[in-house]
C-alpha cells in the first residue's frame, strides 16, 4: 500500500515545477526524480564540476543536498499540503565511499511517518550500485494555519 497522501506518480513529480524549484540548490546540483514507488522516491545527481570537492571527488555537502532534497520531496508528498507543510529539522550522514565521476542515485525511504515528525534514510549509491553515503533525514510537520507543529 502506498504511503503517499497526494496523486503521484512518476511524471508529475518529475515535471512538477515545485521539484526542483528553478533557481534553487536542487535545480543548481542537477537533481532529477527519477522513479517513485509504493515507499520510496528516487532521484540521480551528477558528479561535475557543481558537485565536486577541490581534490576531484564528491562533496559531502552535496551529497546531503541530495539527501536532505529527496527526503523532503517524500515527506511533502506523505501530507495534505492544504493543512500542513514539511521542513527539516536535522540531517546526519555517513560518507562511505569516494565517487570522481558519474551519476549518483539515491533512495529515501521513511523509518517513520507520524502526525509531527518524520523520519527519513536516503541512501546514496555509484553507478555501480555501491553505498557512497548514508542519510537521515528528520522533519517537522507543521500546520499552516498556526505556522506549529501539526
Amino acid at each position: 500500500m502506498a504511503i503517499w497522501k497526494q496523486a503521484v506518480t512518476l511524471g508529475p513529480v518529475a515535471e512538477d515545477p515545485r521539484f526542483p524549484i528553478p533557481g534553487t540548490m536542487a535545480e543548481h546540483i542537477g537533481l532529477r526524480v527519477t522513479e517513485i514507488g509504493e515507499d520510496y522516491l528516487r532521484g540521480t545527481m551528477p558528479v561535475d564540476g557543481r558537485t565536486r570537492q577541490p581534490y576531484g571527488r564528491l562533496h559531502g555537502g552535496a551529497s546531503c543536498v541530495l539527501a536532505e532534497e529527496l527526503g523532503s520531496i517524500a515527506a511533502s508528498l506523505c501530507t495534505d499540503p492544504k493543512q500542513v507543510f514539511t521542513v527539516g529539522l536535522e540531517i546526519n550522514a555517513n560518507h562511505i565511499r569516494g565517487v570522481t565521476q558519474g551519476v549518483v542515485t539515491g533512495t529515501a525511504r521513511p523509518l517513520h511517518v507520524g502526525r509531527a515528525t518524520q523520519v527519513w534514510e536516503i541512501r546514496i549509491e555509484d553507478e555501480q550500485q555501491r553505498l557512497v553515503c548514508i542519510s537521515r533525514l528528520t522533519v517537522a510537520v507543521v500546520s499552516l494555519k498556526e505556522g506549529k507543529k501539526a
